[in-house]
């Protein structure tokens, strides 16, 4: 996700430094490169040999270290970004009134780079107006600002002042700074999960799709620069990126309506939902009574997704299909690219081992229009997505 980035991350005098150790350690693990600098007071909060150990770099904290000089003005022009995390109230004020008494605050008067910073304190400080002040003059400098969290404070008391978690500023730097470029501009629609049919207020007809496919295809079509819209069943998958688009529905006749609203300006779409085939032909207004020995429901189809928005394909457009089966998988895949009009059908089968429904991982093999065929191996979906969208970037600038 980072890999061959350069992050510079700046730890400040505040008990949020804890995080900063697991902050690194996302950080190196995402392929980023990490250099550390730190305020003396940072010393008293978290160890300079934990992060040194973690980054696999020598921590900075002094200008003047044994007769030798941190090169100030090289490290702000080293980094991709440059992360003061935690920024405590006494290094915003600075920060903002322009002073340079220490090397972080060197470092920052002469980063070249973009400086993000994640303010720690507690709730009357945050609230004071002389450090709301002091926030708007380093936006007004330039400077990205991850907003504070609520929650328990250092002091006891709850509030606003937290700093964001780390996953969540590696995800705030990741979507800021570092998405490719590959499918700017480009409209991808994606739908995910699954659909629930009411049977009654209370009871459903659904399947065990989870959404993570279709949550993971969202993530990896964002990260190449497209505009995301997720349509989705219900689900618990989430998504830290802001920018993804999500339209939240439960039948399949809601998922179908909020495709059909889009389809017209969309570039790339990609059905990876599980919707159902089948939907009760009257449902209860009052939950359904145990009664007798069977209970009997109409059903009656629903509309096909797929084949509609293939009948509606424009030329520029590319419509990919996902085909889950149990038996004669291969056939039925390319039937059901062929009689769908779509481009592209990506086949799942129950018959792998850790693939499919409610796993991380997954193995598919993705058929074209035009008889290529391409076998991903089982991998995480996360891994899965990215080489899908990839081979999509390939179809679309042949």
């Amino acid at each position: 996700m980072l890999k061959g980035k350069k992050i510079l991350l700046a730890v400040t005098g505040s008990i949020a430094a804890y995080k900063s150790i697991l902050l690194v350690r996302l950080l190196v693990k995402a392929g980023a490169e990490v250099k550390v600098i730190m305020t003396a007071s940072a010393k008293n909060f978290v160890s300079p040999l934990v992060l040194s150990t973690l980054s696999n770099n020598k921590v900075l904290i002094d200008l003047f270290d044994e007769d030798t000089w941190a090169n100030h003005v090289m490290l702000g022009r080293w980094a991709d970004v440059m992360l003061v995390a935690p920024l405590s109230c006494n290094t915003l004020s600075k920060m903002a009134s322009g002073q340079c008494d220490n090397l972080l605050l060197a470092v920052y008067l002469s980063a070249t780079c973009p400086v993000v910073v994640s303010p720690a304190m507690d709730e009357d400080m945050w609230h004071h107006a002389s450090t709301k002040r002091n926030i708007e003059l380093l936006q007004s400098y330039g400077n990205y600002i991850i907003d504070v969290e609520n929650g328990e404070l250092a002091s006891g008391l709850f509030g606003e002042g937290r700093m964001a978690e780390p996953e969540t500023i590696l995800q705030y730097i990741t979507e800021h700074f570092f998405r490719g470029t590959e499918l700017k501009g480009k409209n991808v629609l994606i739908t995910a999960g699954p659909t629930y049919e009411p049977v009654d207020p209370v009871r459903f007809i659904g399947n065990h799709s989870s959404g993570k496919m279709g949550f993971a295809l969202a993530e990896a079509f964002y990260m190449k620069g497209a505009l995301v819209q997720l349509v989705t069943g219900p689900t618990k998958e989430q998504t830290s990126f802001s920018g993804i688009k999500i339209t939240n529905v439960s039948s399949a006749e809601q998922m179908y309506n909020a495709c059909m609203a889009v389809f017209a300006t969309t570039d790339i779409a990609v059905m990876s939902a599980a919707v159902a085939d089948y939907t009760p032909v009257n449902t209860a207004t009052e939950k359904i009574k145990k009664s007798g020995g069977s209970l009997t429901i109409e059903l009656t189809k629903t509309k096909d997704i797929l084949k509609t928005l293939g009948s509606l394909k424009k030329t520029g457009q590319l419509l990919v299909g996902f085909a889950l089966e149990t038996n004669n998988e291969r056939e039925n895949a390319l039937g059901k690219l062929q009689s769908k009009n779509a481009d592209m059908i990506v086949l799942n089968s129950l018959k792998d081992a850790n693939a499919g429904f409610g796993y991380d991982t997954n193995k598919v093999t993705l058929f074209d229009i035009s008889g290529n065929e391409h076998v991903l191996s089982l991998a995480p979906k996360k891994i899965i997505a990215e080489e899908i969208v990839n081979i999509i970037i390939q179809k679309i600038n042949a």
